[in-house]
């Protein structure tokens, strides 16, 4: 969310705010305190450690694997060389400059909304190992339908070739990857690693319709400016812009604070969730078709939130330091309107109104 200075420096509830004691001075101080360098480096060393120790623990189990299973061990090594060298080690595209994966990772890039794209492959991988013991358990043998989505990956493949399009080639990953799995391994191992595959979408980055969720900053702006109304907030919502009556701030939601980045990180965050939980396809398509609303709760519990700190502490704080750090305010809201909305699907109404789940058919008379 874009902010402007307090138009009114020098009101009351503006941006200079009147003299206040030495202990509230300091408070204020630390509270605009941004962390550490070395606290940053902290928390990145953390969260690099967990990788790798994920990461290690993954070889660890696909080595053991290997070991009980070496025909498919000899397979699985055989799918991933061969991904490597056609998505890694090719040139064909930007006129044969760059492969695939270097055109992927180019585009995972914080300034088109993309980087969650980069997790992508991890969270995948994470979910191969928490379905490793289902893969263990599958009985083997190939299946001859498995060439359906493989040869239709190959397909897709070759056609990112002829009509130089990336995101054709990253789009083949997920059926080259389920098909050469049921082909190699056959029908069980195949739906155990359905999901995971069909998880691989998400990193296909999808910028071109970034536009198509400018309408989310005009509906965020008017609900917020609704909810602040219901507080007795004074604030004048137009457009993208919400701006106080006394004129103490005037903050504009930009595209960063409703665009593409949020949905679809909740949508993969709800993806997961549904796939873990629920037990019934109805519930995980209906849940996860919330996930665009998920969102938009989530954004607007974030930006309302820095509504009520300018108008109640100090504009340059909201402004400034939370609005910075007020994103990691978007996950839990939009996790707890996601985790209210399964409740509800999974609400036993016969239990509640203590009604049978189906009533028996009457035994007609006899004649």
């Amino acid at each position: 969310m874009a902010e402007s200075n307090p138009t009114n420096p020098t009101s009351k509830k503006g941006g200079v705010p009147e003299e206040k004691t030495d202990s509230s001075a300091a408070h204020k101080a630390a509270l605009s305190q941004p962390p550490s360098l070395l606290d940053d480096l902290w928390e990145t060393g953390k969260w690099i450690a967990g990788i790798v120790l994920t990461l290690l623990r993954l070889l660890a189990a696909f080595g053991a694997w290997c070991g009980r299973n070496p025909v498919g061990g000899v397979m699985a090594v055989g799918i991933v060389a061969t991904l490597f060298y056609f998505f890694g080690n090719l040139h064909p595209f930007a006129y044969g400059s760059i492969s695939a994966a270097h055109w992927a990772w180019a585009a995972w890039n914080p300034e088109s909304d993309q980087s969650y794209g980069v997790m992508v492959p991890f969270i995948a991988l994470a979910l191969f190992f928490y379905h490793r013991e289902a893969l263990a358990r599958a009985p083997g043998g190939g299946y001859a339908l498995g060439l359906a989505p493989l040869l239709f990956g190959i397909l897709l493949f070759v056609l990112s070739f002829r009509c130089l399009n990336p995101r054709m080639a990253l789009a083949s990953v997920p059926f080259l990857l389920f098909g050469g799995i049921w082909f190699a391994w056959g029908r069980a191992a195949a739906r155990v690693i359905l999901f995971p595959c069909a998880f691989l979408v998400f990193m296909i980055p999808v910028g071109a319709i970034q536009q198509a969720t400018a309408n989310l900053q005009f509906i965020i702006t008017g609900m917020v400016g609704a909810f602040s109304h219901l507080l007795g907030i004074s604030i004048l919502a137009v457009g993208t812009t919400l701006t106080a009556v006394d004129g103490s701030f005037n903050f504009e939601i930009a595209e960063g604070c409703s665009g593409i980045r949020s949905l679809m990180a909740m949508a993969m965050l709800t993806a997961v969730f549904v796939h873990l939980t629920q037990d019934r396809l109805w519930k995980k398509v209906l849940i996860f078709s919330g996930s665009f609303g998920f969102a938009i709760v989530g954004n607007i519990g974030r930006i309302f939130s820095i509504v009520l700190l300018a108008k109640y502490y100090d504009p340059k704080v909201a402004a400034g330091v939370y609005h910075e750090y007020s994103g990691f305010l978007f996950f839990p809201i939009a996790f707890l309107a996601m985790l209210f909305f399964s409740k509800l699907v999974n609400l036993d109404f016969h239990k509640k109104t203590g009604k049978p789940a189906s009533q028996p058919l009457k035994e007609s008379p006899a004649a």
